[in-house]
């Protein structure tokens, strides 16, 4: 940890000269940045005020400090920092991650010759991004320009072109770069059409090579064309982000696709400020203050892996809304399918309880019987989608998804407020019905279970501490809520699960490759083998994610048990059969029953809040868009519901 500077207007000045004197411009440009940073002592921008205040009156010092900084800038070459800083790195995202964290337990070896490393110095806090991009543009122009203004006209001339043959070259560079970007075997993949000729990262380059020629020349260079490539290559960037979040994408692909839109963008902005040389040291300056804040980025680790899971989560959220439109009921037929669908998913929920049950007596064994417990729900749940039964609390993931992309779509307004409030109006609707339908007839075949075995064994189907059990697991004053949200968690999860999975099923194009597996040819025939295929890929994501939902429910109690944390769940079509099973077996009068039913619905409602939030919250970044403002879509909620109160429970 470097020692902090502490410089005033009386020590500046002989600071810098000392500096001078020993010719240690890093130094100096290093202990500068570390003073600007400190959190004492004023605001960076006081002092930088403060040393062009200062520098103004000491003409001698300023016009050695210029000479010096002209003749350091000169040494370097600055290409490799144009083309580097702020765009990810070539060797793809595994290899990046890696370096960024071995930098943080090894840190390499810094050249102070080589710009790039320079920067990385200079900037080496993760926090030093907000001070720069907070630092008024006039303060930074202040100072240099009192710098550029003590600099004899030679070495004004002499950077200049050094800047401009350095940045003609990182021009050059980078359209080569772009053009060969599109034979990527990842994005041709995603866009066949790029193996054609004249593709527009092509069409680019070549215009680029023209401007540079221009440039060298300074003749006069009719951009339109440039400009229309540009705009094509942006165009074509968002047509393979598309295509990705349909056809599957990868972290590798999301990594590609950033990388390439960044080159683009840095490409643009060096044209921009080596277009004319008239107010050139102002744009220089720009770029320096982008090139500061991307160097200060290069130490976070953080910052890398939200850059570049960004359009991976957003794939992923895609697919979650596309199974999401299916959860939302706005027809009567709609709505009573949806019931019938969650009546059947309450049907087969009540034999998976009693196997749970069963499986309780039976096993001692905590880790065992966990892990029971989780193929039965897990194997169970997959069964339901299987049969296109619904369990009503799989569907918030699913449905906060496709709220998120109607936001996303939209400008906000208050029209577009109450298109959300009915589209939230719908989802409860949907969620209410199926809940009702998994509740209903979970409770109704349960106690009818229960009174059939009571007949039959003339014995109740649960004992009395069996059914003391079940009351006390709904009891939210028996951390039941807790558990209930953990659940909740878990089904936020199973909605990722499902999406990452379809997502595989896209990237990898499952259909084909289980259409031409060997084994399967042998064993099935080719009609069979095709109905399998697109079943299987169609279905991927769903399977997994029910799958998994139920053994991240089942493993929760282990996982628990290692930890010896109050680790469990509550799930609200459980508890709803648990309650049937224990009503029958028990002393349960009408006040118990209704109070026990209102336990549950309890439950359901701390599975769906805590479910939802998480995934709409997932979903509204993963797209790069915002509520506005909740308020106002509750205040449309509430004036759709005076119109068509019945619109909450009926379609």
């Amino acid at each position: 940890m470097n020692n902090p500077i502490h410089l005033s207007a009386e020590t500046l000045i002989p600071f810098i000269e000392e500096k001078l004197a020993q010719q240690q411009i890093f130094s100096l440009l290093d202990s500068l940045c570390q003073w600007l940073r400190q959190p004492e002592e004023g605001t960076p921008s006081q002092r930088i005020q403060l040393l062009t205040k200062t520098l103004k009156k000491h003409k001698t010092t300023t016009q050695t400090l210029s000479r010096e900084l002209c003749r350091w800038l000169c040494s370097m070459r600055i290409y490799p920092l144009l083309i580097s800083n702020g765009i990810l790195g070539r060797e793809g995202f595994g290899r990046e991650l890696r370096t960024r964290l071995y930098e943080k337990i090894t840190p390499a070896f810094k050249d102070e010759k080589d710009l790039r490393d320079i920067f990385f110095l200079l900037f080496k806090d993760k926090h030093d991004s907000d001070w720069i991009s907070a630092m008024p543009l006039r303060d930074w122009d202040s100072l240099f320009t009192l710098l550029r203004r003590h600099a004899s006209p030679h070495e004004r001339e002499t950077v200049d072109n050094h800047l401009r043959y350095e940045g003609l070259f990182a021009i050059k560079m980078l359209s080569i770069w772009i053009a060969a970007e599109e034979m990527e075997p990842e994005l041709m993949r995603l866009d066949p059409a790029l193996l054609e000729a004249d593709s527009p990262f092509i069409a680019l380059q070549r215009e680029v090579m023209h401007w540079i020629d221009a440039r060298k020349q300074n003749q006069a260079f009719d951009d339109a064309h440039l400009q229309v490539m540009f705009a094509q290559s942006r165009e074509l960037i968002e047509r393979l982000k598309k295509k990705g979040a349909n056809m599957g994408s990868s972290l590798g692909v999301a990594y590609l696709l950033e990388r390439l839109e960044q080159t683009l963008n840095r490409l643009d902005t060096l044209m921009e400020v080596f277009a004319s040389n008239r107010f050139l040291p102002r744009r220089i300056l720009l770029l320096t203050s982008h090139l500061a804040v991307a160097s200060a980025d290069q130490h976070s680790v953080t910052r890398l892996w939200k850059q570049s899971v960004h359009m991976l989560s957003r794939s992923i959220t895609q697919n979650t809304s596309d199974h999401g439109e299916h959860y939302i009921t706005r027809s009567t037929s709609e709505y009573w399918t949806m019931f019938l669908s969650a009546a059947a998913g309450g049907l087969l929920i009540a034999f998976m309880a009693l196997l749970k049950i069963y499986l309780g007596g039976i096993i001692t064994d905590k880790v065992w019987k966990g892990i029971a417990e989780g193929l039965n729900y897990g194997l169970g749940f997959t069964l339901i989608f299987m049969l296109h039964g619904t369990v009503a609390t799989k569907q918030p993931a699913m449905t906060a998804a496709r709220f998120a992309e109607a936001v996303g779509q939209n400008s906000q307004g208050k029209s577009v407020n109450l298109q959300l409030a009915q589209l939230l109006i719908d989802v409860f609707r949907s969620q209410s019905i199926a809940v009702l339908g998994n509740v209903l007839i979970a409770v109704s075949v349960s106690a009818l279970i229960a009174v059939g075995y009571q007949s039959f064994n003339g014995t109740p189907l649960l004992s009395e501490s069996q059914v003391g059990y079940q009351l006390h697991s709904i009891d939210p004053t028996a951390g039941t809520l807790w558990f209930a949200g953990i659940a909740g968690v878990w089904l936020f999860f199973s909605g990722i699960i499902s999406g990452f999975f379809d997502n595989r099923c896209h990237y990898l194009n499952l259909r084909m490759r289980l259409q031409e597996h060997p084994l399967l040819k042998r064993l099935m025939a080719p009609a069979t083998r095709e109905r399998f295929a697109n079943y299987l890929h169609e279905n991927y994501g769903s399977i997994m994610g029910n799958f998994c939902f139920g053994m991240l429910l089942g493993l929760t109690g282990v996982v628990g048990y290692w930890l010896g944390l109050p680790l469990d769940i509550r799930h609200i079509a459980f508890s709803s059969a648990n309650i049937g099973y224990a009503s029958v077996s028990g002393e349960f009068g009408i006040a118990l029953f209704t109070q026990s039913l209102f336990f549950v619905l309890l439950i359901g409602v701390v599975n769906l809040i805590v479910s939802f939030s998480l995934a709409l919250n997932l979903a509204l970044r993963s797209l790069n868009t915002e509520v506005e403002s909740w308020k106002e879509i509750a205040k449309s909620v509430w004036q759709l519901v005076k119109q068509r109160p019945l619109s909450l429970f009926l379609p």
